[in-house]
């Protein structure tokens, strides 16, 4: 037995049996509640080693409970889940002092881990401050399981001065990420100042980036701040730094190891005081191996690197997406649009090569040309096939999965000899046909979970249980 006791608050009974019986099996004692009102007597009467936390509560949000748990007993652990999976719950829970986020559904044996390992670790005394003014709205949209990982790395990254790497394709949000990491860091009050290298000629990127001196080169009239100057106490996100000739790349990485520069054509060093955010669509590892980046400035920038997944990796955030465009556009004074299922689920069988730019372009033009309130999915099927794009093939149609079915079935009785007797039939069928017409449905979907639940006429989270226990792959890495 460990000896260690962990308390266990959320207002779902299911929740805390199977987490009471799951941390019971590993040696831990479990005291549960349903409210925060016990938690916090049970924290204020000095009991447990470690806190499991739902995020709403019946009587209180435990995000307002965790500053004064952490006051009260600064060493003692807090997980933090919730079924809220946004950006925003992930940094307030780890801004509050939450030694981890997990949000719901949670695997167990994660779970599990988390908990050894806040009770193996120091917890830092020192949380990041509360109750300051916080950015309005949220940078970055998106629930599915490839967002989630996402928050809870950049939760992580907040209160922190590391220098980041973000990689994706065009489209996917980089400066976005930047641009949270900035606005819900430490240095949120100092400026943030994007710096686009593909876009800066070659000749004055060095110019862009550490300013000039007055007669420093031909139409220098007077001097000039870089960029770094104006980043000063705040964030510089360079974006593209793929596109960095090698000559900057070398005065660069001097900035990076000794935290000064001079400008061009200056002879007093400058220090250097930004936080470093890059991003690119390119293999840089690729680029190093051809000699097109410096190995030495690779590994100094890729200090933490973040991988944005491309749209078709997360379709099941297509209509929150869209959502959130409307909702934009109506900002904007114009009359409200929706969306019927239908449009939705073209939208979401669609690749968007152009990631999630493209989506907000196609919302945003639908709402402003189309002029009913409704847009149906003819409309967006006209729309795609009017800028030249062609849905990607399916794997199968409906009929065709039917007469996959029917073979799986007939081969099932075949292989048998003709049958069971009627009492075992459909158990015996489900079990040993049921994981190939998984497979089926999601390679018809390309791996979309909720459009597979759909065609099996399953409820999504059925469905993700059986793939989980019956040990599917899924396709391309979707959800």
């Amino acid at each position: 037995m460990t000896g260690e006791t962990i308390l266990v608050a959320d207002d779902d009974r299911a929740i805390r049996t199977v987490l009471t019986q799951a941390l019971a099996r590993e040696g831990y004692q479990v005291k549960s509640t349903g409210n925060a009102a016990t938690l916090w007597q049970w924290v204020n009467q000095g009991e447990g080693d470690l806190v499991i936390t739902d995020v709403v509560m019946p009587d209180e949000n435990a995000l307002d409970l965790i500053p004064r748990i952490r006051k009260l007993r600064p060493t003692l652990r807090i997980i933090v889940m919730s079924a809220q999976n946004t950006l925003l719950t992930a940094v307030k829970a780890t801004e509050r002092g939450a030694f981890e986020y997990l949000p719901k559904p949670f695997d167990l044996r994660e779970l599990v881990e988390v908990v050894r390992r806040a009770l193996a670790e120091s917890q830092s005394e020192s949380a990041a401050p509360g109750g300051e003014e916080e950015p309005e709205g949220l940078p970055i949209i998106g629930r599915s399981p490839a967002m989630q990982e996402i928050y809870r790395v950049l939760a992580r990254l907040m209160g922190t001065d590391l220098t980041v790497m973000v990689y994706g394709e065009s489209g996917t949000g980089k400066e976005l990420v930047a641009k949270a990491l900035h606005d819900y860091g430490k240095r949120r009050h100092g400026p943030f100042v994007p710096v686009n290298m593909a876009a800066i000629p070659k000749e004055l990127i060095e110019s862009e980036l550490f300013g000039h001196e007055r007669g420093a080169f031909t139409g220098a009239t007077q001097r000039a701040a870089g960029r770094f100057e104006q980043a000063t106490g705040g964030t510089l996100f360079l974006d593209e730094i793929g596109d960095m000739p090698l000559e900057a790349q070398t005065r660069l990485l001097r900035v990076l190891q000794e935290g000064e520069y001079t400008s061009v054509g200056g002879r007093m060093p400058i220090r250097a005081d930004a936080r470093i955010i890059a991003a690119t669509h390119r293999d840089l590892r690729q680029m190093v191996h051809q000699g097109l980046f410096r190995e030495d400035l690779f590994y100094r920038l890729s200090v933490v690197p973040v991988r944005l997944p491309p749209l078709r990796e997360r379709l099941s955030d297509v209509p929150e997406l869209v959502r959130h465009f409307l909702a934009e556009v109506q900002k904007d004074g114009l009359p409200a649009k929706r969306f019927d299922d239908q449009a939705l689920r073209e939208l979401e069988r669609y690749s968007w090569p152009g990631n999630v730019r493209e989506l907000e372009n196609l919302v945003r033009r639908l709402a402003v040309l189309h002029s009913q309130e409704v847009i149906t999915s003819e409309v967006v099927r006209s729309e795609l096939s009017d800028v030249g794009v062609t849905q990607p093939p399916s794997f199968l149609d409906s009929e065709s999965l039917g007469e996959a079915v029917e073979r799986h079935i007939n081969a099932y009785f075949a292989a048998h000899d003709g049958g069971l007797p009627a009492a075992g039939l459909y158990v015996r069928i489900l079990r040993e046909v049921e994981r190939p017409l998984i497979e089926l449905s999601l390679a018809a979907t390309r791996g979309n979970q909720l459009r597979a639940a759909d065609l099996l006429g399953l409820n999504r989270n059925t469905l993700r249980k059986k793939i989980r226990d019956l040990d599917i792959a899924v396709i391309r890495g979707l959800k």
